[in-house]
């Protein structure tokens, strides 16, 4: 797939989720507009709400497409994630002004997580090919997943409201919905010629190499291409007592999730699992880039063979 045409002097379509982050609409409008005027560029905002997300960055992406333009994501994994779906769908360039609190995509990819240069990298940079995965018809940058983890992404969300944003947050929602897992996984999957049954409190696809190693959970390279450069990396936990639930959370804790009890990971290009579901219910929950979803198996994930062309700084 060839990269979409681009040119510099077409104004820049920046998309913001005016409930992202912890700086206000003024704020975030203030950082564009400067960085605009200090390189001589044009742009555009689109400022929306949560739920219009969706349809502003898919109509954004359509005249970033017929301007040979990028469409910009402003906001965190949720805003990134549904611009790249508009972007990827469109077949126009993408950029980034992270406000998030982990912001792997953009540390991954060399894009600072302050904002402001952030948007100032934007004024001279190029569209470059980047890896993305797909969980069924759902775009992903940096994880996906299904089981215990989309429950400690509601969890997670329920306390920062109650208590703010920030890592330690994050961490203790992780904690309280560990500490309290009983729901197990029967999962059918199929890898290739490889087919198994397995059971798990949760299924984790990693597209990020940086958030692997953060949490001390890479696997080892056993397909070609490393975890977001040609490949992708699956991570399963398997039921395990109160005491090693424990454990798991001090190693994970340490960045040594790898070794802990309990989890199994490797690498793939292609993974169909299949839950074995209670009667009567048809879908499943899961979770792509902190956003949650229901959706109906088979769970398809795979590394798409069109990359994502994002805007990162010139070589």
């Amino acid at each position: 797939m060839p990269a979409p045409p681009f040119d510099p002097a077409s104004p820049l379509l920046f998309v913001v989720n005016a409930g992202a982050g912890a700086q206000d609409v003024d704020a975030k409008r203030a950082v564009i507009e400067s960085a605009l005027a200090a390189h001589g560029r044009l742009g555009e905002l689109r400022v929306c709400q949560p739920a219009e997300l969706p349809s502003v960055a898919a109509q954004a992406a359509a005249e970033a497409a017929a301007r040979a333009s990028a469409v910009v994501a402003v906001g965190g994994d949720g805003s990134l994630n549904a611009v790249a779906q508009a972007a990827h769908a469109a077949g126009c360039a993408m950029g980034v002004m992270p406000y998030g609190t982990f912001n792997y995509f953009a540390r991954t990819h060399g894009i600072p997580s302050d904002p402001a240069a952030a948007a100032q990298l934007l004024m001279n940079a190029r569209p470059q090919p980047v890896q993305v995965g797909a969980i069924n018809d759902r775009v992903f940058l940096v994880n996906a997943s299904l089981g215990i983890y989309p429950e400690l992404l509601q969890d997670r969300e329920a306390f920062k409201a109650r208590f703010g944003r920030s890592r330690w947050v994050a961490f203790v929602a992780a904690c309280a919905t560990l500490l309290r897992a009983q729901r197990r996984l029967r999962l059918h999957i199929e890898q290739g010629d490889r087919v198994r049954e397995v059971k798990a409190l949760t299924l984790f696809v990693g597209n990020n190499r940086l958030q692997l190693e953060q949490i001390g959970a890479e696997p080892e390279d056993t397909v070609p291409g490393a975890p977001g450069h040609g490949s992708m990396a699956a991570l399963m936990l398997r039921p395990i007592g109160t005491l090693s639930m424990l454990g798991l959370l001090l190693h994970g804790a340490m960045g040594r999730l790898g070794e802990a009890a309990g989890v199994e990971s490797f690498e793939f290009h292609h993974l169909v699992v299949r839950p074995r579901r209670l009667p009567g219910r048809r879908e499943v929950m899961v979770a792509f880039d902190g956003e949650v979803a229901r959706m109906r198996a088979p769970i398809d994930f795979r590394v798409l063979d069109e990359p994502l062309y994002l805007l990162q700084a010139q070589a």
